[in-house]
């Protein structure tokens, strides 16, 4: 029987967190449970509650993932810890420090994770020192990134140096939402998360394709969360807009954005049946992951059921649950 392997799942377990705030002090850390199963996270300022046992606690980690029927997960950094409003050196050691400990995950647990390595992305040549060493030396399978780095979007060309190490390693890219756009209009109603996070991963989506990204390294697999944000229902008029307006073209002479949208990867992550089928049919099963976002509320331990429960075929349900995500991960 194939594993199941859910791509997007992230960690931040006790040890990590002492680490860093012997390492970075100045950030601030504390970590205070509220009760069995949560607690406040606080670092760099900003408080995340509640922050759930499943981040921190391996013994939880496992339990919910053979209530949830997953094998397998591609750990990733909390994204409260992409850390880039910080000062890039010590980001920089906080990063190491926190990819060391997802390799340590990976070689004490056999044949429950892979991980990705977090970086820091305010200095692009560190950040790609910092993936190479993760993937040549630990064998780390790319990277998770933020939607934008303190407001650049991705296609800025002071990230090349990172873009150029990830093509020539053949990494998986994973771009997770952060600092969102119009946070000032999203403050009510848990709105920055319902409509920021999917709202700035389509901004990135769109700002790697026309900014031809994508197209000038081919090697990177693009792995965009929460089914993509609003990118996969938009395709048809990123390709009209090419065809009516200059401005779309800049980087994109010769053909639309077509070619490039093509070649990216989804998460299932959209909480409802029909929207997923309506995605795996827009992009196909080859181009759709399982992801839960463990251990957060936002996300689901219903995953692997939710594709089981699709009106599709018994052979792209493993695509999802296990093909793709493997050959995400270069292992399949």
């Amino acid at each position: 029987m194939p594993k199941t392997i859910d791509v997007h799942a992230h960690i931040l377990n006790e040890d990590t967190m002492q680490m860093i705030a012997k390492e970075a002090p100045s950030l601030g850390l504390s970590f205070k449970p509220i009760d069995q199963d949560f607690a406040i996270f606080e670092i760099g300022g900003i408080a995340y509650k509640p922050f759930p046992r499943g981040a921190w606690d391996l013994e939880q980690r496992f339990k919910d993932m053979a209530s949830a029927e997953v094998d397998m997960h591609v750990l990733s950094n909390t994204p409260q810890t992409f850390l880039y409003n910080t000062d890039a050196s010590q980001n920089a050691a906080v990063a190491a420090l926190q990819n060391d400990q997802i390799a340590r995950h990976i070689k004490d647990h056999p044949g429950r994770f892979y991980g990705l390595a977090t970086l820091p992305m305010q200095a692009p040549d560190k950040a790609a020192a910092e993936l190479k060493r993760a993937m040549k030396t630990f064998g780390l399978k790319g990277a998770q990134i933020g939607s934008n780095i303190n407001n650049r979007n991705l296609d800025d060309p002071s990230f090349e140096p990172v873009w150029a190490v990830a093509n020539e390693l053949k990494a998986l890219i994973m771009v997770h939402p952060t600092q969102v756009a119009a946070a000032d209009r999203l403050k009510n109603y848990y709105l920055t998360n319902l409509i920021g996070n999917p709202l700035d991963s389509t901004i990135a989506v769109a700002s790697l394709v026309f900014g031809g990204v994508v197209e000038r390294h081919p090697n990177i697999k693009w792995f965009f969360v929460h089914g993509g944000g609003m990118a996969p229902w938009q395709a048809g008029r990123f390709a009209h807009g090419w065809q009516v307006r200059p401005e779309p073209k800049v980087h994109l002479r010769d053909h639309g954005p077509e070619k490039a949208l093509d070649t990216l990867y989804y998460d299932t992550i959209l909480h409802a049946r029909p929207q997923l089928e309506c995605l795996v049919q827009m992009v196909g099963a080859g181009r759709v992951v399982l992801g839960s976002d463990y251990p957060y509320d936002m996300g689901t331990l219903e995953c692997a059921r939710q594709v089981k429960a699709l009106s599709i075929s018994p052979a792209d349900k493993t695509k999802i649950l296990n093909n793709i995500p493997l050959k995400l991960v270069g292992e399949g």
